[in-house]
């Protein structure tokens, strides 16, 4: 009983996480509230899958930590974009894909990494973080296109859930504080019913059981610009899965080896190629329930498979799904900003340590993050291009990240690489 309440709790803490990305994704890819509600369930019920094979050890998936996976937040810009330039067909094709390469990449990753120091890292996940504020500006006002988009009743909902989960996270510690944005997400949605704002409709049409249907959204199509913008999103949430894995390690006094590290790789891509198969998304441990572990002590990877199989009996029941498409878009918003503004911050809090080094990281820093913003601002500034160089410019977060990886490459790896050798001419010369 004790596991299961344990496990309770970290099912609770990453929970918002787990429905927020699959509700923006479907709100702002106009899906039906049937196809919604398959989308949260279907991605509860992969957090869980997920979560097991990187739980559980053997000789080819699974690093053996307490280590909770759920959908990452860096994937939601970029699904937007590419389902409203290719459709939805075209997300599931590039998660396929990337789900594929980071199976095979799975090895020599860690030799890989090198392209992707923190001053890439943080630039890309500060570009994801930076374009997603729009998509919650327009959840506030009610949703792009809502009759009554800033209206006061939205603007009152969706303030009032910010600041209610403000005062939350100022005045309470621990567990309260790890689901702050849950407690806001259901106290602005009781509010909102009060207002008359909620339609259960959704509720009462939902079924009390389904199945995972693969390719529920249709055939996969294969975009170039949709493929490298998701490789990039699943490296990046390689690296910050790579920071959780050691934190874990640490925690539990586990000293890892490179094999480890290959086998959680290889498990976060098959969660992500299942993501693609049965139209989820891509996964990434989640370090929110890395901060539960330290505030409860208990580390124990039981605790962990006890949730995972919540979260599959939960993505079953597409009842309980339906539940989360209730909330009110104004009330999304007020919790998206705080979301969407952690993303923000842990780029920044990634750049912190690598600007001040040299006036080098902040040049990279600079035109990386500028270039990412601008295409997403004026994407038609390469309309002009040849369709080849397009795939790497149609996209505000492919042209930032591309621009981090050269400048850093050109910046930092080339010079280094000459000092090097220079420093082995020396001692040559001086032997």
């Amino acid at each position: 009983m004790k596991n299961a309440t344990l496990g309770f709790q970290h099912l609770l803490a990453m929970y918002a996480g787990a429905i927020l990305v699959p509700l923006i994704v479907g709100e702002a890819l106009g899906l039906t509230s049937t196809q919604l509600t398959y989308l949260v369930a279907i991605d509860i019920l992969m957090c869980g899958v997920a979560t097991i094979l990187q739980v559980l050890n053997n000789r080819l998936i699974g690093i053996g930590l307490p280590v909770v996976l759920g959908c990452t937040f860096t994937a939601v810009g970029p699904m937007i974009a590419i389902g409203g330039q290719f459709g939805v067909s075209a997300i599931y094709g590039a998660i396929l894909v990337s789900g594929l390469v980071v199976i095979l990449i799975s090895g020599v990753f860690g030799s890989l990494v090198r392209f992707f120091p923190p001053v890439v890292t943080g630039s890309v996940v500060t570009i994801i973080g930076i374009t997603l504020i729009p998509v919650a500006i327009n959840n506030m006002g009610g949703g792009e296109g809502a009759s009554d988009f800033g209206s006061l009743a939205n603007i009152g909902l969706s303030f009032g859930t910010l600041f209610f989960i403000i005062l939350l996270y100022r005045f309470t510690k621990g567990f309260i504080q790890s689901i702050s944005i849950l407690l806001g997400l259901i106290a602005g949605t009781i509010v909102a019913s009060i207002m008359g704002k909620v339609n259960l409709q959704s509720v009462a049409e939902a079924s009390y059981f389904h199945m995972p249907h693969p390719f529920y959204f249709g055939t996969p199509t294969f975009e170039w610009s949709a493929i490298i913008t998701m490789i990039l999103v699943a490296i990046v949430s390689l690296v910050e899965s790579t920071g959780v894995y050691f934190a874990l390690g640490d925690m539990t006094n586990r000293k890892l080896k490179g094999k480890d590290l290959a086998k959680g790789y290889r498990a976060e891509g098959v969660a992500i190629l299942l993501g693609g198969i049965f139209n989820a998304f891509p996964y990434t441990a989640f370090s929110q329930n890395v901060g539960l572990m330290q505030i409860t002590g208990v580390k124990k990877k039981k605790v962990i498979i006890i949730m995972g199989c919540m979260l599959i009996v939960l993505g079953l029941i597409p009842k309980i799904a339906a539940l989360t498409t209730i909330i009110p878009s104004a009330v999304l918003g007020g919790a998206m900003i705080a979301m969407f503004g952690m993303v923000i911050s842990q780029g920044i809090k990634m750049l912190g340590p690598v600007i001040t080094e040299s006036s080098e990281n902040a040049m990279i820093i600079a035109c990386s993050v500028g270039m990412g913003l601008g295409v997403t601002v004026v994407p038609e500034l390469f309309a002009k291009l040849p369709d080849s160089i397009q795939i790497l410019t149609s996209n505000g977060i492919v042209a930032g990240s591309i621009t981090a990886i050269l400048l850093n490459i050109l910046f930092n790896m080339l010079s280094q690489r000459k000092e090097n050798k220079s420093v082995v001419l020396k001692e040559q010369e001086a032997s």
